[in-house]
């Protein structure tokens, strides 16, 4: 597993090839095309940080320059990796002082080694969804179930109407969020939040699960 000492490395998870992502990330952070970066962690999310702590391994796919797993690291109650398919958003987020025990892995989530099956107590998701192409969505949720721990903990912002007319991001349905995730993930709590980056207002959907 990566370890607080590799966020100044570049370790990579190779990419099976199967199926790949039709969007170059790294292509578009490298020429600064990335209004999804808004500069500072998601509000829903330190909104959640700041009633209820969040503790142990934790992963943060699609974690692009970091925002969100710095604002889980300065808790200081979880060691959290930040994945994600881009060598530059990468440096981006390790170029930041570190927050707490983060580190950044360049990888994709349809590819993880064997060693991380059921080592994550959770997962913390906000751009990773809704970036992938929908037709992934069964093993986005494949994915998360082989890494998490037993009654391990998922966090999810999920966009219902982003805004756009051709993703990504693409927006999801309760219905389909449900029919993903129930019944292995139990559903603990949802809510529309409160606090959001500007624009999304009435937007987004938060839920809590815990796989069984």
């Amino acid at each position: 597993m990566p370890t607080p000492a590799s966020r100044n490395t570049d370790p990579v998870i190779p990419s099976n090839g199967r199926d790949a992502d039709p969007v170059d990330w790294d292509a578009r952070y490298r020429a600064g095309e990335t209004p999804w970066d808004k500069g500072y962690a998601a509000p829903p999310l330190t909104a959640f940080l700041s009633r209820h702590p969040v503790r142990g391994a934790v992963l943060v796919p699609g974690c692009g320059p970091g925002h969100d797993v710095r604002a889980l690291a300065s808790q200081g109650e979880c060691e959290v990796t930040g994945l994600d398919l881009s060598a530059t958003a990468l440096r981006i987020a390790r170029a930041h002082p570190p927050a707490g025990t983060e580190c950044y892995l360049e990888g994709d989530l349809f590819a993880l080694p064997r060693e991380w099956d059921a080592h994550f107590d959770w997962v913390v998701e906000h751009t990773c969804f809704c970036a992938i192409p929908p037709a992934r969505r069964a093993d986005y949720v494949e994915a998360i179930s082989r890494i998490l721990k037993p009654g391990g903990h998922f966090l999810a912002i999920f966009f219902l109407d982003p805004g756009v007319e051709q993703g990504p991001p693409h927006g999801a349905t309760r219905e389909e969020i449900a029919g993903l995730f129930d019944p292995d993930f139990e559903l603990i709590e949802e809510w529309i939040p409160e606090e959001v980056f500007p624009g999304r207002e009435g937007g987004e959907i938060c839920q809590l699960r815990r796989i069984g």
